[in-house]
């Protein structure tokens, strides 16, 4: 090899690595967020007084092998549509999601999860389970959830009472955004927001852009604690 090309890796071997700590504090992280990819890892960084560029964080977990591997979705995605069984609702958010005034916009959906139970014999089955949560989109908190085995109109009925009333204390009035789904069509729903004064705004069919907040939390939710992990229990 050429003499200046052996002197200049001489040179390299001896000297420390630049990121030395960057790296023990992305692992150190790393412990604790197992699913954090560069850009929530670029994110903690910050909050921990670390200011670096986020091309840098991801060659760094590159080279780490810190890539993510519990990404894939498990299943099928959950569809609460199906078809127009009520009067639907005109889309009055129109992707508007950011507001500054708390419990002005509420967000909703419902999602699937699935586990597994075994019975004395030993036969495992399949079970399911659906989250309702309610987010407040002015700072995407989530105000009431619910949990149910069974999307039943009673249960969606009473996750929205709930709702209602934690977002009592608006000063103006309330707009609750959902999608097409079976349960925001029902004559019940409609009529209890009504009551309320509130307006109630649906996405457009087929059309998961216009309730991209949720879709965006449920996302989330699921990298972080469902997918790479099996259930065995409700």
């Amino acid at each position: 090899m050429p003499k200046a090309t052996y002197m200049y890796w001489q040179k390299r071997m001896d000297r420390e690595t630049p990121n030395k700590e960057l790296e023990e504090k992305m692992l150190e992280i790393r412990k604790d967020n197992k699913d954090y990819g560069y850009r929530r890892m670029q994110a903690e960084l910050r909050n921990q007084g670390y200011i670096v560029n986020k091309k840098k964080v991801q060659r760094i977990m590159q080279k780490l092998g810190l890539q993510v591997t519990s990404f894939t979705r498990k299943s099928r995605k959950y569809s609460s549509y199906k078809g127009k069984i009520g009067t639907v609702a005109p889309n009055r958010i129109r992707r508007r999601f950011h507001t500054h005034v708390p419990h002005q916009k509420i967000k909703t959906d419902t999602t699937e999860f699935k586990y597994y139970e075994v019975d004395p014999k030993g036969h495992m089955t399949i079970q399911k389970l659906y989250l309702d949560p309610f987010m407040d989109m002015c700072n995407g908190e989530i105000i009431s959830f619910a949990i149910f085995k069974k999307p039943t109109a009673q249960n969606i009925m009473t996750v929205l009472k709930q709702a209602i009333e934690v977002t009592s204390d608006c000063p103006y009035r309330r707009t609750f955004h959902l999608d097409q789904g079976w349960a925001y069509q029902m004559k019940a729903y409609s009529h209890c927001l009504k009551e309320e004064r509130i307006f109630q705004s649906m996405s457009r069919k087929g059309n998961c852009h216009d309730n991209s907040v949720m879709e965006n939390f449920f996302g989330l939710l699921k990298q972080e604690i469902f997918y790479g992990v099996v259930y065995y229990s409700y």
